[in-house]
Parts: C-alpha cells; structure tokens; sequence
C-alpha cells in the first residue's frame, strides 16, 4: 500500500548522489531469440484475411529490478518444479525470446509501489524506465500506483522532478514510454468527472487495431492512504469497462482487451497454465464485462492462470494472471479479422511462461540495474534508528525470539490502519541479527537501513486476512508438522501457550487477543507477508482466509517502525508460554 512512503522520508539524498550519468537507457527489444530453447510457435492458422497479433503481459512486477529473493523469486513451472525466476535482465532476455513483429507489450498495474530500496529509493523512475525501454506500451493503473498519492502518479506519466527530492541522477524525469490506463478512476473537471488518466488505447500492429482498456480493483480507496485519493472516485470495473468498450466500438475498434488490476486465488500449488481459480471479483469481471471485450489479463492476486470465461453472449474468452515480481509474462496469440477488425474468438490462445535464470541475462540491463544498485548504495547506509542491545533470533524454550516479536510489530503497526489486530512473522523469514555494536562507522547502537534490508531481505508484500478464531486455532496448530516445527513470531497483542507433549494437531491453548480469549465464532484479522499468505511453511489455513488487502512491503513496515520508535530494545520474551 504504501512502500515507497517510508523511503520518501529519506528526503535530500539525490543531491548527495548527484551522478552524472547520461545516455542510460534499456535498448528496445527485437526478435532475436536470447536463449537456447526455441521461442514460441505462432498461434494456429486462421482463416483467410486474418492478421496475427501477439500479447506479452506481466502484472505486479513491484520494482523487482533486482532478482528477488527468497519464496518471492521461485515460481512453480509448467513441470511442477520449483525453480527460481525473475529480475530484470532475466524479463529483457524472456520477453526477446518471445516477442516477434507482430507483438505488443502490454502490463495489468502494480508496476510500481511496495519495492525494494533500488527503485523505492528513486519513486519508482528506474523501473518505470527499464519497463518502458523493453517496450511496454499500455498498462492498467494497480492500486500501489497511488502508494505516493495521485499527483505524484501523474508526475511518473508525464514527467518532472519530484517536488520534495528533485531530480534523480537521470536528471529531469520525461515520463513513461507507456501509457497508464485508468477508467474506472474519476476525477471532478469543471461540472464534470473525467478520468485521471486516459481510459483506454488504440494501438496498431499487423494492419489491425487493438484497443486497450485499464480498470483498477474498485476496493483502492480501502487499501491505500486516504489522503493520496482524495477527490477521485473509483467506480465498478465493469461499469467503466463497458463505457470504454462502447466507446471504442464507436471508433470501429473491434478487437478489445482489457488490462484489469483485479483477480482470483488458486488452488496451492498451481502450474502457471492451469485455471485452477477460486472464483472472485476477477471471475466476475471476466464475465460480466461487455461482449466485444475479448481478453482479459489480471493482476492484483499474485496468482499465475490461464482460463476460458464465457462472456455474456456465451462466447469464450481468455483470462488469465501472470504470478508477480517479473516471475512470469503471459503470451497470448490471436487472430484478427482485417474486414471486420475483431478477434477471431477461437483463435485464442494462452500461455504463461516463467522467468527462469537459465538463460543468459539480458547484458544491458544488467549493466543498467548495476549503475542503480551503485546510485543507491548512499541510502544503505543511512541510520534509521537505535538499539539498546542485540536483538537476535535466539530462541526461547518456546520457540520465541525477540527479533521475531519485533518484527511482527512493526507489521502490525504498519496494517492497523487496514483492520490488523495481530501479526505473525515465519522465523525462515527472519536472515540475520541485529547487533549493537557497530558493523561500520555508523556508531554502536545505530541501526543502518542496509542492516534492517539484511534482517529482511525478501522484499515480501504485508498483507491482512479475516479468520475466525477456530481458523487462528487451526493455523497455530500447523507449527507442527512432520518435517518440524516452524514457531510463528507474534505481535504484542497475541498469546498462546504451546505443550509440545501432546499429539501434534492439539498443541495450543489459551489464545488471546488483546488480553480477551479468542472466540471460535469471532472473526480476527491477522496481518503477515505474503509468503504465510500464501500458505507458505505449511501454514495452509491463510489460504482460507477472506478479505484478503495487501499493504507495504515488509522491509518498508520495518523501517518505518524504526522511525516512529527511535531506540528500539528487545521485547521481553512472554507471547509463548509452555514448552
């Protein structure tokens, strides 16, 4: 919700990183293959007087310049393996290897918002750059696209300095390459709404013309800071959707895609294209949405699938969702009719492909990402906050650690505004020690922003679930499973006592929230990252969850707990009772 916030606390710093760097940029891509396996075969033969055309599509890409790390850089791939994927130079070389002339690049929000210090430290310019030099042309505005607030949004879309920070060491920012797309967000004009940014876009490849319509999930105004917004109006996507359809069908555009920042859950362990959907607001939007829609690429979730929906005519359409982090880029192929200018519906075809390591990266956009990791290095070591003596990951005969109780809450106080009234931290997520003495010149007791990234370096994104309080029973029970024990970290508010000599499965008693037992019937919300979200750890319960809402990444939480403290000393080790 708000990731690149708590770095723009970070104010001043371009002048200290005042580089001179002219001329960096992302060179465009063309359809020379970039890896050993062959690309893409074209989509099946259409009937005579069709034209090709091929859609590449990432979604929730969050900055992820660098390859990320930890469960956010695996995927699950089309053998059912977990392998590791994404990074930049890895989406460079996999979108080469898939594009040919009659593609166009094409993207469903999230772009930017809750990323990691690279691109967060510089409001999100580099990655917009390095998604526009690979040659996206249109993409739906996600909610984290008001993580800074609208104005600086349209700042990122037509270009200049950020008000607070100036210019970066790119000098004057010039815009994105691509256009946002916001239909279902209005803004009062005179007597009348408008929307914030252009509705939708036509763009023509092959001789044909596509048109593209952005929607973001109508939930924004809840899960972003209120001020940001303030004075839009986020209406139904599917209302806005038809009202753009109707509008480009009125321009004789026949060939519709919509680029919507919504989407479903899967089923656990998903191959990138199965349609294993828990049918929800992106299903309903698949389906209802005007006929002469023909595709519908997804995002929000984090989920990777590729379906068939019937629209309201009966006809099928694909809709599909990308994964996040530039783990994944959707190819879809089609065929366009040049008389009557429309998709051939059953010329549809689908395809999610992961962004695997193995392959050679993409040499410019290493070198790219390289000169940004240098720019950053100043923030890195810029102090955050203080320590009184070592918060470390030592156990308690629990399974307690003070760093993990830390954790957890800042998580909490970083989602309380979305609903939180506990948090809980996996202990695999927590890398390293906070030390009092001094890894630098920094001074003993002062705590480094590259220490905080060191502790959590995953970059995962917070997020808060409702969950009765039998499901919080249940998900405390699976700290226990065949291969081990995962002892979860919990927020100040959270109490449970544990007696290991019981059968697994009945482990946990005593419950509390804020002091008051926990109710079966009662609904909680539990914040934690995306990982547990994800049923990650075996923590599967999460997955049963509802009203499910991201925020901040973890680090950002982090940080800005840190901030708000000042000095910060090691909780007392009292959450967990029993051994």
């Amino acid at each position: 919700m708000r990731g690149a916030l708590t770095v723009r606390g970070m104010t001043r710093r371009r002048s200290i990183l005042a580089i001179a760097a002219a001329g960096l940029t992302v060179t465009a891509l063309t359809a020379q293959p970039a890896a050993a396996r062959p690309p893409s075969p074209p989509g099946p033969p259409g009937p005579p007087g069709t034209a090709s055309v091929r859609l590449l599509a990432l979604n929730d890409f969050h900055g992820n310049l660098e390859p990320p790390t930890g469960s956010s850089g695996r995927a699950i791939d089309e053998n059912g393996d977990t392998v590791d994927a994404g990074g930049a130079a890895y989406v460079a070389a996999h979108l080469k290897r898939l594009r040919n002339r009659d593609t166009l690049t094409v993207a469903q929000g999230d772009l930017i918002g809750a990323t990691p210090l690279i691109s967060a430290a510089y409001h999100d310019e580099p990655s917009v750059q390095f998604l526009g030099d690979i040659g996206v042309t249109a993409s739906a505005v996600g909610n984290h696209e008001f993580d800074e607030g609208y104005k600086e949004l349209l700042r990122i879309q037509h270009g200049g300095c950020h008000p607070e920070d100036g210019c970066s060491p790119e000098g004057k920012w010039r815009g994105a390459k691509f256009d946002y797309l916001s239909a279902n967000v209005l803004k009062q004009h005179g007597r009348k709404k408008k929307p914030l940014l252009k509705p939708w876009t036509i763009r023509r490849v092959n001789g044909v013309r596509v048109g593209f319509i952005g929607v973001v999930t109508k939930t924004t105004p809840s899960i972003v800071t209120a001020e940001g917004i303030k004075g839009l109006e986020f209406q139904d996507e599917v209302e806005a959707a038809n009202r753009s359809a109707r509008e480009l069908k009125r321009r004789n555009v026949r060939a519709i895609v919509l680029l919507v920042h919504e989407g479903d859950q899967v089923n656990a362990g998903q191959r990138p294209d199965q349609c294993g959907v828990v049918p929800g607001a992106g299903s309903r939007i698949a389906e209802e949405a005007d006929p002469e829609i023909d595709v519908v690429l997804s995002g929000h979730t984090h989920q990777q699938y590729v379906c068939s929906v019937k629209d309201p005519e009966g006809r099928p359409r694909l809709f599909s969702s990308g994964s996040s982090f530039g783990r994944v880029i959707t190819e879809v192929n089609m065929k366009v009719d040049r008389r009557t200018g429309d998709v051939v519906r059953s010329s549809l075809r689908g395809d999610n492909h992961v962004v695997t390591r193995d392959v050679p990266p993409d040499p410019r956009t290493e070198r790219f990402v390289q000169t940004w990791k240098e720019r950053v290095a100043e923030i890195a070591n810029r102090p955050i906050g203080r320590i009184t003596a070592d918060i470390t990951r030592e156990p308690s005969p629990s399974g307690e650690t003070a760093l993990g109780d830390l954790i957890a809450d800042a998580q909490l106080a970083s989602m309380r505004d979305l609903g939180a009234q506990v948090a809980v931290m996996n202990p695999g997520g927590v890398r390293t020690d906070l030390t009092y003495a001094a890894s630098g010149s920094e001074g003993d007791g002062v705590v480094t922003y590259g220490e905080a990234f060191a502790v959590q370096p995953f970059s995962n994104v917070m997020g808060v679930v409702s969950l009765t309080g039998a499901q919080l029973d249940a998900l405390l029970e699976q700290q226990w499973t065949d291969a081990g024990e995962k002892i979860l970290q919990p927020s100040a508010g959270l109490r449970f006592t544990i007696d290991r000599s019981r059968p697994v499965g009945d482990r946990v008693s005593g419950i509390t929230v804020d002091g008051e037992p926990v109710d079966p019937a009662a609904t909680y919300k539990v914040a934690a990252n995306n990982f547990l979200l994800g049923g990650g750890d075996g923590f599967t319960v999460f997955t049963e969850g509802t009203d499910q809402v991201l925020g901040p990444i973890d680090l950002d939480a982090f940080v800005a707990y840190f901030q708000a403290q000042g000095t910060l000393s090691p909780p007392p080790l009292d959450r967990i009772s029993g051994q």
